[in-house]
């Protein structure tokens, strides 16, 4: 008797076009990547942390160094943790993503890290890399938007800037729900303008293990 295959939660043929996407220009953007069994849980499970006020400030830089800078961004964050079904799944098709990326690329990635991230109204996030060559081990990051029916005037946008020239502006990713976002997390520069809604993604980033003498990801 043959053991049962659970079916893919992630569009194969566009799991192609996302790698396909990052070997050409190091990054990819995807509307309705995202199938709503998906993403609708997981909006309505950040709405609801929103209300209980379970989310926290989000800040920059790691350990000591890490801080609050509202002048820098604006987010409230949740770290991801499988405590619910949603959440469960969503990791499983990152997992579907990582193995992907590491039969294409052979990129190494053995982690995935995420947190949900609430934009409220005014709130922005200034342009910046997500590691920087040879100091941390974050290597592909991933966005996935959750707002249904996004307004057309409701801000918001990620801005993507070109690798070889961060002054250019080459996307902007208007936060609707289903659309997904991936690039290589050292060289290429994004930011979040300003919203005029609260905005609902998920940012997650894949590691490679950078542990040097027991110490993981060690300080260079």
């Amino acid at each position: 008797m043959k053991e049962s295959v659970s079916p893919a939660l992630l569009p194969q043929a566009r799991l192609a076009d996302l790698v396909d996407a990052l070997v050409d220009r190091s990054w990819y953007v995807g509307e309705g990547f995202l199938p709503e069994a998906l993403h609708r849980p997981l909006f309505d499970e950040l709405a609801d942390m929103a209300r209980r006020d379970a989310l926290e400030a989000a800040g920059i830089g790691r350990g000591q160094t890490h801080h609050l800078r509202r002048d820098v961004r604006g987010d409230a964050i949740r770290w991801l943790d499988r405590e619910s079904l949603a959440q469960r799944r969503y990791l499983e098709a990152m997992g579907e993503l990582q193995q992907a990326l590491n039969q294409a690329l052979f990129l190494g990635l053995f982690e995935y890290e995420a947190h949900f991230a609430q934009y409220p109204p005014g709130a922005f996030y200034r342009r910046h890399l997500d590691s920087f060559r040879g100091r941390a081990n974050r290597v592909v990051s991933t966005v996935g938007y959750l707002n249904p029916d996004w307004p057309e005037d409701g801000g918001g946008e990620m801005v993507i800037f070109a690798p070889d020239d961060p002054a250019r502006e080459v996307a902007r990713v208007r936060p609707e729900a289903g659309t997904f976002a991936c690039f290589l997390s050292d060289s290429v520069p994004h930011e979040v303008l300003p919203t005029r809604w609260p905005r609902a993604s998920i940012a997650g980033w894949f590691r490679r293990n950078a542990s040097l003498g027991g110490v993981v990801d060690p300080a260079h």
